[in-house]
């Protein structure tokens, strides 16, 4: 007589089960779940071949940075799997070809030209197309579909505000009207039940996840305002440009954007709503020598008779129960290395040496919470899934 014994933890939708025991005796198995019997069969049978995802997903622009991430989000995804994939100048080709860290992704559709692309076996879409490609070709997509974009397109609601920061009209201004702006842990309800949500900007993200709070609390003033950004440089995407050069970017830091930067409107949109007034910033991004991370440093002017604790408090009461933003211990240092490859986003409040100021000090990967990331936690919500499903990555240090 022989007797084997295993012990798990198995994970059900929306749950998880403790699995106490799994026992064979001669060729009988009995699982235990929670120290008693739930199970018992002559043959249990155990296989390792993927089941099919109850969600099929489009992935508009794969061969991009974000395209790219969004795959390795859902390589671990319990329900959502991708059927169709767009990639213009790189269709016909496998993802493996575009990007060869994906050769072990046996299942990943061939990329098509997006006007060849099928969604009739379709449910969402993540777009990861440029600005200003964008509109049309959500506007034209079957109307049953959630979808969640990742440029600019339909962060900004004031159309005439598009067309100043980006330069063109904007195409689908009926569309734009039912648009949800997906800065997930502020409008998560909203969120819920929306049909298109624009994904956040990176810099926005970092930038208000920390004041928002504050200003809807009235901790800080709405004027001076200063924030100094740092990107890695898959921020500027994958396309081939000079200043993305390695000799260009490597053992130096370049300022950009420079009183201009597109996302001023986005960040001062969010602002403005939690303050039910009109918030300008002064923001300058800069650009990294690394591949990946964000550390935004916020210079406020606290209100009368307001002190750094105060924010520290309000930051912890406003994200206690939230998965992925953490507050850090007082006096800890947020630093990119510590979220690297996950969506957590850290944050710290300290008093600055001019008095009644505060400075504030936000990290993410701007690919993961700042973009891909985000945006599965964004679809998660859309389609009635824990909104941490997919997301479960330690940062990866070092």
């Amino acid at each position: 007589m022989s007797t084997t014994t295993f012990s798990s933890t198995c994970f059900l939708k929306g749950s998880e089960v403790k699995v106490s025991n799994l026992k064979c005796n001669n060729g009988n198995w009995k699982l235990h779940i929670g120290g008693s019997t739930a199970l018992s069969t002559k043959r249990m049978q155990i296989s390792n071949s993927k089941q099919e995802k109850e969600i099929r997903v489009a992935l508009l622009g794969a061969s991009g940075y974000t395209g790219a991430e969004i795959i390795r989000l859902l390589a671990n995804h319990p329900y959502f799997g991708i059927t169709v994939m767009t990639a213009d100048r790189n269709a016909g080709k496998s993802m493996d070809s575009v990007f060869p860290h994906f050769i072990t992704q046996k299942d990943l559709p061939v990329l098509v030209s997006t006007n060849d692309a099928d969604f009739s076996d379709v449910d969402a879409v993540f777009c990861c197309l440029p600005h200003g490609t964008t509109q049309e070709i959500i506007k034209g997509l079957p109307k049953r579909l959630k979808i969640v974009d990742l440029s600019a397109d339909f962060r900004l609601r004031n159309v005439s505000e598009y067309e100043e920061w980006y330069g063109q009209p904007h195409r689908a201004p009926d569309l734009q009207e039912e648009a949800v702006y997906g800065l997930t842990e502020i409008l998560r309800e909203e969120i819920k039940n929306a049909h298109l949500v624009a994904n956040p900007g990176c810099y926005p993200t970092s930038i208000q996840l920390p004041l928002v709070p504050l200003i809807k609390a009235n901790l800080i003033e709405h004027k001076n305002i200063i924030i100094d950004a740092k990107s890695g440089a898959s921020g500027a995407g994958r396309g081939a440009k000079v200043g993305n050069l390695y000799t260009e970017l490597t053992e130096g830091i370049m300022s950009y954007g420079v009183t201009r930067h597109r996302h001023v409107p986005e960040i001062e949109q969010g602002l403005s709503d939690a303050a039910h007034s009109k918030v300008t910033i002064s923001f300058t991004p800069h650009l990294m020598p690394m591949s990946r991370g964000m550390q935004s440093t916020i210079y406020v002017e606290m209100a009368s008779g307001v002190t750094t604790d105060n924010l520290y408090q309000q930051l912890k009461v406003s994200y206690q129960d939230e998965e992925f933003v953490r507050l850090l211990e007082k006096g800890a240092v947020p630093r990119t290395h510590d979220v690297r490859g996950s969506n957590y986003c850290y944050i710290n409040v300290f008093p600055d040496r001019i008095p009644g100021r505060a400075i504030i000090l936000s990290v993410i990967d701007n690919l993961v919470k700042g973009a891909s990331g985000q945006a599965l936690q964004n679809l998660n919500i859309m389609m009635g899934f824990p909104e941490n499903t997919g997301l479960g990555y330690l940062p990866l240090f070092p």
